[in-house]
């Protein structure tokens, strides 16, 4: 049988986590684009979230489509309902319900090593200072899950960086939002239906 990322059988769900901070107060910051992107992709699937006792928002749906028009694999969008800090428990919590492995767990997250408006995608490595999948990865045990990485660019002057991923995007940035929350959108659709390797070689590839 086919397999993704990570030796999994495509039969098997996917877990799509979108983290952020919970509230209207977070909505807007750099820190939660990874819960717009899963917005996104509830939107694109007519799907509605719904509360979990694992302290998130899911919505289980079919991402993408495969030949002739059948609904890609099934999988389940989580927006954690906890501080970023402390995403660990929410993720674990859904893995363990669904049975699955960590490379089976697909994160989507804001990136401040790259460029605002990149999408790069990656299994495993390091936090790069980020808490939220330090708290995923120490609550996992394993660092072997799957990254949709979403560029906001490094904080301007002596900024501290945990101010600047709580600060809104700038003017300048937001119309290049909703493109950047679609073609991150099309990254998960992609890792989802053709696998990891594949979605780097389109997503990696030079302009």
């Amino acid at each position: 049988m086919t397999t993704a990322a990570g030796g999994s059988s495509v039969s098997t769900p996917w877990l799509v986590v979108g983290l952020g901070n919970p509230g209207p107060g977070y909505a807007g910051n750099r820190h939660n684009v990874g819960q717009r992107v899963l917005d996104e992709l509830a939107r694109r699937t007519g799907a509605t979230f719904t509360t979990h006792r694992s302290r998130a928002l899911v919505a289980d749906v079919r991402v993408g489509m495969l030949a002739g028009g059948v609904p890609g694999p099934r999988a389940v969008l989580a927006k954690p309902t906890s501080y970023m800090n402390v995403s660990g428990g929410p993720v674990v919590g859904l893995a363990t319900y669904l049975g699955l492995p960590a490379d089976r767990v697909l994160v989507v997250h804001d990136e401040l090593d790259l460029p605002f408006a990149t999408v790069r995608l990656k299994a495993g490595g390091g936090e790069g200072g980020h808490n939220g999948l330090r708290s995923i990865s120490q609550a996992l045990g394993s660092r072997d899950y799957l990254r949709v990485r979403i560029g906001v660019g490094r904080p301007p002057g002596r900024m501290d960086p945990a101010d600047y991923v709580l600060k809104d995007f700038a003017v300048g940035e937001r119309a290049d939002l909703p493109w950047l929350v679609d073609a991150a959108a099309d990254a998960v659709e992609m890792v989802v239906v053709s696998g990891l390797l594949a979605a780097q070689q389109r997503f990696h590839a030079p302009a």
